[in-house]
């Protein structure tokens, strides 16, 4: 009879050492689940970062072009450039000159008016993608 209680009571003991850890297979389970939202959050944020940077390039944009009329209506021949409004203070040196893709912004007057525009994702400019 002792050795009974004596093998229940290491079979027990066996079961609660077995449940107090996880096992590699159950960690592997929890971290491809990790992995698959983690890259679900990925697929959904990408287009919302897309559209900031487009936004931000934007507004970029719009603060040059307000720099290079300030520019245009002192020196009404001459078509500013990037450098000539930082470097006559125009523009604040502080101020992005590249677009969010670091592609220079690129000024063109054309009668009269003015254009400041990015060469988009592709960093080419005369494609579809241009802002």
């Amino acid at each position: 009879m002792p050795n009974t209680i004596n093998t229940s009571l290491q079979q027990r003991l066996a079961r609660q050492r077995r449940q107090e850890g996880m096992t590699l297979l159950e960690i592997m389970i929890v971290v491809m689940i990790l992995a698959f939202i983690g890259t679900g959050v990925a697929v959904a944020l990408l287009p919302a970062l897309e559209r900031a940077q487009i936004d931000g390039t934007k507004t970029d944009a719009q603060s040059l072009r307000s720099a290079a009329t300030l520019y245009k209506a002192d020196n009404p021949r001459e078509c500013p450039t990037v450098e000539a409004l930082v470097n006559e203070r125009y523009l604040d040196a502080t101020r992005r000159t590249a677009d969010a893709w670091d592609t220079p912004f690129e000024i063109t007057c054309e009668e009269g008016e003015l254009f400041v525009r990015s060469a988009g994702p592709d960093g080419e400019f005369d494609t579809e993608d241009d802002i």
